[in-house]
């Protein structure tokens, strides 16, 4: 059976790349909308993701990053610190603010940074220092290359300048945002804000749980909220993707309805073209069944060589996006393969199967006499 479909495929070279190439384009655009989705909801939860911290502790009732202020007592460091389990704790200040380079203006997350730094700090330098010194600070490589600075150039930040220490990769996001990184110290002084931290990063002992410890800060220091990286990078995830990506969403969904449509019009249509030789077979005593597992078998390969040609194009896709240095991450999520291959192969077998009925009145005779 399959070897008679690969044949029957394989028969009119260009009707056979038509038939993939419809499939691979309605898949691709599938496949590449939802890795700009994942993308998206990778890059909004970077820098929690990246920041090294086991816990992450706010403010009460403070449990992400986006939109929310958290104000901490300083003095809560050394609370935080004696709970057991707690191996180092990193105090974070933290603001969204604006980049300023002459006349643009980049939206960022501004992070008060201490001298010492075991978790909150940029965790991929491709230029100049790892950490900014007093007046200096480190901003997204993408947002420097379209504001037209670099290294020892300098750019406003909390209204006040600073010079370009180093460039970082991987803290810029679609919507515009980006993580610029300064010292608390210059944070301080600039938000005159003595006394207070916006969160603590904390990093546990090995072989504790984050879970529990995370349960005795909450029940060691008064009014603070102590939740794992996980949790609030989740929650970060839901804030964001409520409020920004939900364009984002919807055009995923469109393009998922188009790419299904033309994929299953595709199988359809190389079905219903290949009705002579499934009079042929007739002709010589196939019966309907043997058809119909010859017909479902086309629509198989059709789509499985389509898929492949699509994730090929997806994966390059992939790659080559983050060297044109655009805020715009693809990732193709195991998720997103499963789902478009199981709606895929459904959906194939649906469009194979609607000429069925052509198919089984066919009349051998007709086909010899070319009607």
């Amino acid at each position: 059976m399959l070897r008679l479909a690969f044949r029957n495929l394989f028969q009119n070279k260009t009707r056979f790349v038509i038939s993939i190439g419809g499939v691979a384009l309605a898949l691709l655009l599938i496949l590449v909308l939802d890795a700009v989705l994942t993308g998206v909801q990778t890059q909004v939860t970077a820098y929690i993701l990246n920041s090294n911290a086991d816990i992450i502790v706010s403010q009460e009732n403070v449990r992400n990053l986006h939109m929310a202020y958290s104000a901490l007592p300083a003095a809560y460091e050394t609370q935080v610190r004696n709970v057991a389990g707690v191996a180092s704790v990193t105090p974070i200040h933290y603001l969204t603010n604006l980049i300023e380079v002459g006349e643009t203006r980049n939206l960022a997350y501004v992070i008060g940074l201490p001298r010492e730094v075991d978790a909150g700090g940029p965790w991929r330098i491709i230029a100049g220092n790892s950490l900014p010194g007093d007046g200096e600070t480190i901003i997204d490589r993408g947002v420097a290359v379209n504001s037209g600075v670099g290294l020892g150039d300098t750019v406003k930040i909390l209204g006040e300048e600073f010079k370009i220490a180093g460039l970082s990769d991987g803290t810029s996001t679609i919507s515009g945002g980006s993580v610029a990184f300064i010292t608390q110290k210059d944070f301080v002084e600039t938000r005159k804000d003595v006394g207070s931290v916006s969160f603590f990063f904390v990093r546990i002992a090995p072989g504790e749980s984050a879970e529990q410890v995370a349960a005795r800060i909450e029940q060691r220091v008064d009014k603070v909220t102590a939740q794992t990286r996980a949790q609030f990078a989740e929650r970060e995830r839901q804030v964001v993707n409520d409020m920004s990506t939900d364009i984002v969403t919807i055009m995923n969904l469109v393009g998922f309805l188009i790419g299904v449509a033309v994929m299953a019009l595709t199988v359809y249509t190389a079905t219903l073209a290949r009705r002579a030789e499934y009079g042929v077979l007739k002709a010589v005593g196939a019966r309907n069944a043997h058809l119909y597992r010859v017909v479902l078998a086309q629509a198989f390969i059709s789509v499985v060589f389509g898929f492949g040609v699509g994730l090929g194009i997806t994966l390059l896709l992939v790659v080559l996006v983050p060297r044109l240095d655009l805020p715009l991450a693809l990732e193709v999520s195991a998720a997103s393969l499963v789902k478009v291959a199981s709606v895929s192969l459904v959906f194939a077998t649906v469009s194979a199967l609607l000429p069925i009925k052509q198919i089984a009145g066919l009349d051998p005779a007709r086909v010899f006499r070319g009607k």
